[in-house]
């Protein structure tokens, strides 16, 4: 992959004085020009307070301030991460043992979500060790880190208490609860590693009912029993349940499996799949069974998982990457695959449901390509829009030395587009 960095965004005015290097003016609109949409139409997309505002044929709108052009360009609604872990994100690249020191979490978590938001994801959700030796430092420092990120992306904070159930879950579940008034919005952890997992569950179901909050459990979902007992008592909980990764529901018979999925289905639980790896360690590895899920009719998202921690030291953060994987490797359509990380993230994770058209939030991203299937491929060069603006930009370069066969053959120099290039030098084509 051709070495690429998110850098600051720019964009050309269309009045003067009007434009900043976020590629847009206070208080104006900004005008995506000449995007490919994924059913093949090439637009103009105004947006303006944060919304679309108007979507039309390319050259049809105009904008009283900031435009970006985005020719040789596919434009998708952006994806969400749904499943990541801000308080040891990155912590595999430093050496001796992980500080947890307030600081360093905050910095480990902000240069993390700001990689994921290079790669599009506007939103993430992270989830945040709470109690024993961290107490409530580590969730402080990533409240921090989101109140930073404002503007950039959107964070909310899982808390994560180790154990709810006997002597030691007195303090575990007042831990959690302290977490949520600290700001966590959504109560979660493993219930896998607590003596008696279904009385964790109902204490977290317990709290997530007291302050309206929505519930995200990691659980490997090799024990179908305790999945029913799951399913049953989540079913209904408003704002919902989501549960991740569930790597072990793949390794159990089909039948059990099927089951197990139609139980999640009937009590609207959704599944978070980590198809990059997990955030555990190696004997705990494996997706779930993505098609048997969704077959049964449970919603699906992909996420992220570690992110070069301990648990898998080479993890990307890029929900392209775990779009291409469910494609290449789970054999969904790229369609259904990039829904996973996009719509499917969303809407587990309670957020407004995004498409490239006049009302809906400009959460998108714009890939250098034309077809979906080869952006999951090859889609390096990105720009990102969050609340209607562009907030990152990565711009991917690779260069080859001059050779008779690229003229012979007219090989492109810059993707697909018909661009001409410098002798040598291509941009990254999808």
């Amino acid at each position: 992959m051709p070495d690429s960095q998110p850098q600051q965004p720019h964009s050309s005015s269309s009045s003067s004085g009007s434009s900043g290097s976020s590629g847009r003016s206070d208080g104006s609109d900004l005008l995506l020009c000449g995007a490919r949409l994924t059913d093949g139409r090439t637009v103009d997309v105004r947006l303006g307070g944060g919304r679309i505002e108007a979507v039309g044929t390319a050259g049809s709108l105009t904008a009283h301030s900031a435009r970006v052009d985005l020719a040789g360009y596919l434009l998708l609604p952006a994806p969400a991460e749904p499943h990541t872990h801000g308080d040891t994100a990155l912590s595999a690249d430093g050496d001796g043992p992980v500080s947890y020191e307030a600081q360093e979490v905050q910095r480990r978590t902000t240069e993390a979500a700001l990689l994921q938001l290079g790669h599009g994801a506007t939103a993430l959700r992270s989830h945040v060790r709470v109690g024993d030796v961290q107490g409530l430092g580590s969730m402080g420092a990533v409240l921090q880190a989101r109140r930073a990120l404002r503007g950039l992306a959107e964070l909310t904070v899982v808390a994560m208490p180790r154990v709810l159930t006997g002597l030691a879950g007195a303090d575990g579940l007042a831990i959690l609860r302290d977490a949520v008034k600290m700001g966590a919005s959504v109560v979660g952890g493993c219930p896998d590693l607590d003596p008696d997992p279904t009385g964790y569950v109902e204490a977290v179901l317990e709290v997530a009912s007291e302050h309206g909050c929505p519930v995200d459990l990691h659980t490997d979902g090799d024990d179908p029993a305790r999945l029913a007992r799951l399913a049953a008592m989540a079913g209904g909980l408003r704002p919902g349940v989501t549960l991740g990764p569930c790597g072990g529901l793949g390794r159990l018979p089909t039948e059990v499996a099927s089951r197990a999925a139609d139980q999640l289905a009937a009590a609207g639980v959704s599944v978070i799949c980590l198809p990059q790896g997990g955030c555990s360690g190696v004997d705990r590895r494996g997706t779930a069974p993505v098609r048997l899920l969704r077959a049964a009719g449970v919603r699906v998202a992909a996420g992220s998982g570690a992110l070069r921690d301990v648990s898998n030291p080479v993890g990307r953060g890029d929900p392209l990457e775990a779009a291409y994987l469910l494609a290449s490797r789970y054999g969904l359509r790229a369609g259904d695959a990039y829904d996973a990380v996009s719509s499917s993230a969303r809407a587990a994770l309670g957020l407004p449901e995004v498409r490239v058209e006049a009302g809906f939030p400009a959460e998108l991203l714009a890939v250098r390509g034309d077809r979906l299937d080869a952006a999951l491929s090859l889609a390096y060069s990105r720009i990102v829009v969050h609340r209607g603006r562009v907030v990152a930009r990565t711009s991917a370069v690779r260069e080859y030395c001059n050779s008779a066969v690229t003229v012979a053959l007219d090989l492109p120099r810059q993707g697909r587009t018909g661009q001409a290039g410098r002798a040598g030098r291509a941009e990254e084509p999808s």
